[in-house]
Order: C-alpha cells, then structure tokens, then sequence
C-alpha cells in the first residue's frame, strides 16, 4: 500500500504491533476504513509476548484467527528447576484447569510475538486492509473535526487517531500525556530467542536455572526450533552480541558456548511498570504499551494490550458507522484503566513472587461491572460480566453466536417475545433463544461485540432506554 494514494482516512493507527493490528482487523470487519502505520521496515521478529492467556484466546477466536493460533501454538511446558548442572525437579508455571462448557480455555497457550502478528497480518489482508511500513509520526495536530498526522511520507487526516506505538510512544510524547510508575526490579534483564544444538536441551521443559547472579531461563517456543531465553543481571549489564548471549549459557548453565547455534534475536530491558494518567486527548487514544507497561513475568501485557484494541474498536464503529454518540467512546477510558490498573499490580506481584500465575492471570473473570455501559442483573450474571459460552440449543456452542462484529440478544429459558430492533442505523442485533443453563440462569441478555453482557433483566423492560448511547434502538417491545 503507498501511503501517498492515502490522503484521509477514518481511523490513523500508530503501531502495528498486536495491538495495532488487533484493532484494524476489527475495524475492516466493521467496514471502517482504518490507515495503519508502522515506522519499523517489517513487523517486529522476536517472541516477547510468548503467552496468550485464556480470554485473549476468546478474542482472537471471534477475530478469525483461532484456527491458526491452534495450528501454530501450543500449551506451556512443565517448569524444570537446574541448580548446580543437575536437575532438581519440575514445576509448575502457570495455573491449569480442565476446559468447561463456559470456558472453552483452561491454561495460557504458548506462541512467540512474532507469530501473533503474523497471523494477524494475514487475517488484516483478508479483510482488505494492509500495513504501510517504514512510516513513523513525527507530530500530530487536533481539532474538534479531526486529526493531522504528521508522518515521514506526508500529512494524513483522520477523523480518530490511536496510539498503539509502544512503550515508548512517540504520541503519547506529543500528547504530554504523563505516565506514572515504579521500577519492578532494578535488575536489568536480557531476553532472545536463540536455537540448540542437537539433544544439548530438551524441548519438553521450560528450564529455569538458578545461580547467584541471577536467573536463566529456556523455553522451548512451540511451532519453531527456537528457545526463548531470559536472564537476570543482578549485577553488571547485559551483553545483548551473540557472543555475549553464548557466553551467558556458558557460565550459568551446563550447556557450552557452542550449543547456542543461532540468536535469531535479543534486546535488554528494566522490568517496570507504568500506567498513563489518562488514554484518551481529544480525537486520540492510546492502547496497548503506549496506555499501560508491564513486567513480562505476569503474561499480561499482549494480553491487555489486544483488549484494548477490543474493546475500543467496537466503540469507534458505532460511532462512524452507526450513528452512536461520540459519547460512547468516553467508555474506553472508564472501562479499560481500572483493567489496566488492576493488571499492573498483578504483573508486579507476580515479578516479585508475592503471588502464583493463577486464575487472576488468565483474565477471564475480568469485567466491567462498575462501568458505565453496564446496567441490570439476570440469572447468574451482572451487566459487565464476561459472556460465558456453552451449548447454544441448536448444535452451536455460544461463542459461535456471539462470532463477528454484531450484537447479540440471548434469551436463556425464558418464553419473552422478542423484540424487533431497529435497522435504520445497519447495526445488526441478532436474537438467539436458548434452553435454562446453569452459566447464565434465566434471563435476557444484550451481549456486546467484545463478548461482555452490556444490559441484563428478566423481560425487555428498560432495554429500549439502554440501546440509544449505543447507537441502537427497538421498533417496538
């Protein structure tokens, strides 16, 4: 795509990260017309974000890339602990739990950076849209109508603009948005992804070896020949060469220089964490590591990242496509910093080992309860809940009802009449009744498009007065 062909466009997204590109392939589906840019030459190569927690996998399911993150992931492995050259037994990483009729994911899936984005490139080429590299913002002005972006290929006018350009976000920096946060470890860590020699290291452990300098651990990355490694420098700074790397394994593992055959890629960072003061200025918005840093120990940060990106597109087609009131997108902020807040502190404790990668981690019971799009109470659920899935009463689970970018009306066990939606804005609200199931009780139930119950009451009383911030209204009740 040349950027020069692209003079305006709807939404402008800095970034093509997971989050970027999460929120385009959701925009494209939506029929929004969204610009993405990415000042690197090619989308980034290493595994950072290796674990994508159970709701995250819910959400690149409805995304239509479930099929490939199945293909090309796979569960994390067992823990193995080295001390001394020796094995001193296994132990468990994360949380594991059964997949239920509600929660079709039980554990984080393994699966390195670079693939996500991969995979989720392609999914944005087949709905139409592309990422126009080697472009960076260099500043950006506002108006109450739009945005101008100042970009290294020229000027583009936007009706929206979403930061999703890192941890260092150059909108952010133009905004004067402040971020407030603490050093997590004052260590300095290295991480790459480097490939073994032979038998030297089996793949079915993720080995942790301990040493008075510091932690090192290997994780096989499913789906490539590659390990993942982190270190910790208790002391000095890390030597990020390859010869460097090599020379780490050497003298804090059993395994030789040589056995390090490749390092494919490697960075140094601080473990910190940092949240915006505020994601929204104007027409802008940050997402992603441009709203909120975390330590990678908690598995948080991709996964809170691709969440923002959910739960902000929605909001923009109503209002683009729609006819919602910009209002709406006032949500984005209430909703998504409490969530980025909470996921900070967790990533922390985790770093620090004040607490396990348990169920907290795998953000399924994340919701949005005290937001201000949420409103009843039905059944088992409160307006704000995550929407469980389970059997649909029509050879379907639910998850393939809610699937795309509608919403849903369930009615679970009830005999209510339907209501008849009004179409006159095009935003679709698909009904779908099924039998009593004990996840959901009886009730009726508006499921957003990013899977969390927005109105919940025992009959439509009062939903009509609910749809309107929306964008959406009933004909009748």
């Amino acid at each position: 795509m040349e950027l020069n062909s692209v003079k305006e466009t709807e939404v402008l997204i800095v970034g093509a990260g997971p989050c970027g590109l999460a929120l385009a392939c959701d925009l494209a589906r939506r029929g929004v017309r969204a610009l993405l840019v990415e000042q690197a030459p090619a989308l980034f190569p290493g595994s950072r974000g290796k674990g994508i927690q159970p709701r995250t996998r819910e959400v690149l399911d409805d995304l239509g890339v479930g099929h490939a993150v199945r293909m090309h992931g796979g569960p994390a492995p067992v823990g193995m602990v080295w001390q001394d050259g020796r094995r001193q037994g296994e132990h468990e990483m994360f949380r594991r739990a059964a997949p239920t009729e509600a929660e079709p994911y039980g554990e984080p899936w393994m699966m390195p950076q670079w693939r996500t984005q991969e995979i989720l490139l392609a999914r944005l080429g087949e709905l139409g849209g592309d990422v126009v590299f080697s472009t960076a913002l260099t500043g950006l002005d506002q108006d109450t109508e739009g945005v101008t972006a100042h970009l290294t290929t020229g000027p583009v006018r936007a009706s929206y603009l979403v930061a999703a350009d890192g941890g260092r976000s150059t909108v952010r920096r133009a905004l004067a948005v402040p971020m407030t946060g603490e050093s997590v470890d004052p260590a300095p860590m290295l991480v790459a992804d480097v490939r073994v020699a032979g038998d030297a290291l089996d793949r079915l452990n993720w080995h942790v070896v301990m040493s008075d300098a510091g932690f090192v651990t290997l994780c096989p990355l499913p789906g490539t020949a590659d390990f993942q490694l982190v270190a910790q420098f208790k002391e000095g700074e890390p030597d990020t060469s390859v010869e460097g790397v090599r020379a780490l394994v050497a003298a804090r593992t059993h395994l030789d220089a040589d056995d390090i055959t490749e390092v494919r890629w490697s960075s140094d960072f601080r473990p910190r964490a940092a949240l915006a003061d505020r994601f929204r200025e104007g027409r802008v918005f940050l997402a992603g590591d441009a709203a909120h840093v975390h330590s990678p120990a908690g598995g948080q940060g991709l996964n809170t990242s691709v969440q923002d990106a959910y739960n902000l597109g929605w909001k923009l087609g109503q209002v683009l496509r729609h006819g919602a009131p910009v209002a709406l997108l006032d949500s984005y902020e209430a909703e998504r910093r409490p969530v980025a807040a909470d996921m900070l502190g967790l990533s922390t404790r985790i770093h620090r080992g004040e607490q396990e990668r348990g169920a907290a981690a795998q953000q399924l019971g994340l919701g949005y309860r005290e937001g201000p799009l949420s409103a009843g109470r039905a059944g088992a659920l409160v307006a704000g809940d995550r929407a469980p899935d389970g059997p649909a009463g029509d050879g379907r689970r639910l998850f393939d009802v809610f699937r795309g970018p509608h919403f849903t009306l369930l009615i679970v066990g009830a005999d209510t009449e339907p209501p008849a939606f009004d179409g006159s804005s095009g935003a679709a609200v698909h009904v779908h009744r099924s039998d009593a199931y004990e996840a959901y009780g009886k009730g009726l139930f508006l499921i957003r498009p990013d899977g969390y119950i927005g109105w919940a009451g025992e009959d439509v009383s009062g939903l009509g007065s609910y749809l309107a911030p929306l964008g959406l209204g009933l004909d009748r009740v």
